[in-house]
């Protein structure tokens, strides 16, 4: 299988709307380059030392944008209008979650949360995760784990009420 074709450019970090959210645009034609119109599945790495598995998607403003979440921003030390070089390909490694152990014995004693999981997609899946080893107390992470498993027991993902 060929190699995914890298991708060179510089990029002005653009804020999106009101919001403590950032983005640059990506310069080239999804459909042309990588014959998708949709969301693109990427691998990018700025400024040559910090690496980021994303997508870039069409907001609707006539162009892809690769998203850069706050902690790629303070790893790089830049902000809103400041100059980034991105190095980038389409990734077509699988996406796999790692559940740690006190969460997939939770998943495997509750089918119903378990199924449920499983149709989430690999972002609400990560979300889910990165939320219960963020824990700081062991009591934090046992009432995260109490509420995954409820929260999913009922059909909702991390960010539903």
């Amino acid at each position: 299988m060929a190699k995914p074709q890298k991708f060179t450019f510089d990029a002005v970090i653009q804020k999106h709307g009101d919001i403590d959210a950032a983005y640059v645009e990506f310069p080239y034609s999804t459909e042309e380059v990588f014959g998708k119109k949709g969301q693109v599945k990427i691998v990018a790495v700025f400024d040559g030392k910090v690496t980021y598995r994303g997508s870039l998607a069409n907001m609707g403003l006539g162009f892809h944008m690769l998203g850069l979440t706050k902690a790629v921003r303070n790893d790089l030390g830049k902000s809103f209008g400041e100059k980034v070089s991105v190095e980038l390909q389409e990734d077509t490694a699988p996406r796999v979650v790692e559940v740690p152990a006190d969460a997939a014995q939770l998943l495997a004693d509750n089918p119903k949360a378990a199924a449920f999981y499983e149709k989430l997609s690999y972002t609400d899946k990560k979300e889910y995760i990165r939320w219960i080893e963020s824990a700081k107390r062991e009591d934090t992470r046992q009432n995260r784990l109490v509420a995954f498993i409820e929260k999913l027991s009922v059909g909702k993902k991390l960010v539903d009420k």
